[in-house]
């Protein structure tokens, strides 16, 4: 069944999120669209390095209980996926780093051989309030992301939300723009 593919990839590639800080515990979501209008995503509880089958569900467009357990980020995987037919996986993870260099800068502009081949300048989203922005973030992403044409959004002092074709795309985009920020971060002391 293709239900077992994906929570193997997805078990795997947030393990080994975990272990980077990227998703944290109870902190971060991982999806991947099985069909259309169908998604799997992680329950609110669950941990990153040890995820079993009951830590993910399966939702639909349809809004029913389900929505109730999942992820507090499921509207904003959802609307991504309903919005931007590329988007095979999303995740919203918390690389340090990344937050770190986003609280004070207005763009990553990576100045390393990997993040520079990789990405030219980040714009970084500044949600200008916290207090209301789970309200505004599933809607605000995937705007951003259209209008910005980009697969990647960095959100000061909240994260980054990223989607792709693949699992290993996705993982690779968040962990390149870490490194990156790590360094721009280094190169500043």
């Amino acid at each position: 069944m293709y239900f077992d593919y994906y929570l193997e990839e997805i078990q795997k590639m947030s393990l080994s999120m975990f272990r980077k800080g990227f998703l944290g515990i109870f902190h971060g979501s991982i999806s991947a669209r099985l069909e259309q209008d169908k998604f799997i995503i992680n329950k609110k509880n669950a941990v990153f390095d040890s995820l079993r089958k009951d830590d993910l569900i399966i939702l639909t467009s349809q809004k029913d209980y389900r929505w109730n357990e999942a992820s507090i980020d499921s509207y904003t995987h959802y609307n991504i996926y309903k919005n931007i037919y590329e988007a095979k996986y999303v995740c919203y993870a918390m690389p340090p780093n990344v937050i770190a260099y986003s609280l004070n800068n207005s763009a990553i502009v990576p100045k390393d051989y990997y993040g520079a081949i990789n990405f030219n300048n980040i714009e970084i989203y500044d949600p200008k309030q916290f207090d209301d922005w789970y309200e505004r973030a599933s809607i605000e992403i995937y705007r951003y992301m259209i209008e910005k044409n980009t697969n990647v959004i960095v959100i000061k002092g909240y994260g980054i939300f990223c989607y792709g074709r693949t699992i290993y795309e996705l993982a690779k985009n968040i962990a390149v723009l870490e490194n990156s920020c790590k360094l721009l971060n280094l190169s500043k002391i």
